[in-house]
């Protein structure tokens, strides 16, 4: 029995760095199957307990094993609405994989590579997604939001005979799918085929719709004539640190960096009519995976140096491994235990610098992460053009503020039940929206819930005598 996964092929470093092509490659038939036969098909299935959505791992691997890639593709798809970017961007080494026996004594099975192979061999195939049942009409759901989260219960609830209809403020379905993970990480073709096959399902997308300006989720329980609303909003409003300086020319937040290069094509300018400036020495304020996302996509938009500036260790780092290891590949530069005090211009306005100060770790703070504190007397310039804070963001409030009677948290967040209700009948919310940014799959985890939920609370209030529909 082979002890380690069968390699990812890839670009090489110095190639990919200077363009946004798919960094990984994805597997050829015969190396799937090599790999789905290191599964052990445990009875138990200990994997199944780290999926959010549920899917049926050891089921889908034998398929793969016995080269029946179409029955492996449907199985998946009976529970994941979006198969081909969970294989690419899912944390899959703290879910699914975490739990594999084989990982005891070697690496576990590459569950995430094997859903990426056999939703790219779906690609291929016609009338991709078989699974819509043609049946009388049983509800009408609005879903705010065409991220993960929402997608997910949009998928669920169409499949259940739901008219399902998404409402999007930006000028194309995907949130943080299509604005915020970069083109080499995952394509924005393959988020649009995913997308596709919701349609095929029957779901209705309607993009440059702002709730809360466009329609109130109470005018769409209303005059709009929704029974229920599922609101899966994100965390698109970005943090900063409030330092002095922040606001000159050559800070951008993460937030704004990558939706201008990803959503808007700035890396195509000026064949598209959306630009982005990226200086010679660009330092990146983080070490999540949207750290790393900025600090790659700066390299391609040509920066000479890039560098992680980060005020604890690599061990607390929050980003996956893969994405460390690529950015060290590609040259971005790491300054661990550091922590920026102000930003200083050139005195016209333009950054030209971070003073910066050295950190050493205490105790553990709340998160279980050592504490950082400053060392005095250890400042230090660090010569840059470009800045980009990396360090999370919260809720847009617009939906929150317009909803009366719908219960947030001190941070803005939506409070919701464990299944997804909130405290306003008829609404309910999950992903980002409810606990602030996470990742993609626990956001779709979320949807999930809540599309069980929507459906028997749907079911109940159209069979009570109160319903007059």
């Amino acid at each position: 029995m082979q002890q380690v996964k069968h390699k990812m092929p890839e670009q090489e470093p110095e190639v990919r760095r200077h363009n946004f092509n798919e960094v990984a490659l994805g597997y050829e038939p015969e190396t799937a199957r090599k790999e789905a036969a290191r599964c052990l098909q445990c009875k138990t299935s200990p994997c199944r307990q780290g999926c959010p959505v549920e899917v049926d791992i050891p089921r889908f691997i034998k398929h793969i094993k016995e080269e029946d890639f179409t029955a492996a593709i449907d199985s998946v798809k009976t529970v994941n609405n979006l198969p081909a970017v969970c294989g690419r961007v899912c944390p899959q080494e703290d879910q699914c994989e975490k739990f594999c026996i084989l990982g005891k004594r070697g690496e576990p099975v590459g569950i995430g590579r094997l859903e990426r192979f056999v939703a790219d061999y779906a690609r291929g195939r016609q009338g991709e997604d078989q699974s819509r049942v043609v049946r009388e009409t049983i509800g009408k759901v609005a879903v705010i939001g065409a991220g993960p989260a929402g997608l997910t219960t949009a998928g669920d609830l169409a499949r259940l005979g739901y008219k399902v209809t998404v409402f999007e403020a930006l000028h194309a379905p995907g949130g943080v799918l299509m604005y915020g993970i970069p083109e080499f990480r995952l394509p924005k073709a393959v988020v649009q085929r995913e997308i596709s096959a919701l349609r095929q399902l029957g779901v209705e997308i309607n993009v440059n719709a702002v709730i809360g300006k466009t329609f109130t989720i109470d005018e769409l329980l209303t005059e709009e004539g929704y029974d229920a609303v599922f609101i899966g909003t994100g965390a698109g409003l970005p943090h900063f640190m409030a330092i002095p300086g922040e606001n000159l020319n050559g800070v951008y937040s993460a937030n704004e960096f990558l939706t201008r290069v990803n959503l808007m094509k700035a890396y195509r300018f000026p064949h598209t009519g959306t630009p982005v400036r990226v200086g010679k020495q660009v330092a990146v304020v983080g070490a999540g995976n949207v750290a790393m996302d900025s600090a790659r996509t700066a390299l391609r938009l040509g920066a000479e140096k890039v560098c992680i500036v980060y005020r604890r260790s690599e061990e607390e780092m929050p980003a996956r491994r893969e994405e460390l290891v690529h950015a060290r590949e590609e040259g971005v530069d790491f300054r661990l235990l550091t922590a920026p005090v102000q930003v200083l211009g050139d005195g016209n306005g333009w950054v030209m610098g971070v003073e910066c100060i050295k950190m050493t770790l205490g105790e553990p703070d709340a998160s279980g992460r050592h504490r950082p504190v400053p060392i005095e007397g250890s400042n230090y310039v660090l010569d840059v053009d470009t800045l980009i804070m990396a360090i999370g963001q919260g809720p847009n409030p617009l939906v929150q503020d317009t909803t009366p009677g719908l219960a947030v948290d001190k941070r803005g967040n939506i409070v919701v039940d464990e299944s997804g209700a909130t405290s306003k009948e008829g609404v309910f919310a999950g992903g980002d929206i409810v606990t602030g940014a996470a990742t993609v799959i626990l956001a779709m985890g979320a949807g999930k819930r809540a599309a069980v939920r929507i459906h028997e609370y749907v079911q109940n209030r159209r069979s009570g005598p109160q319903y007059s529909g």
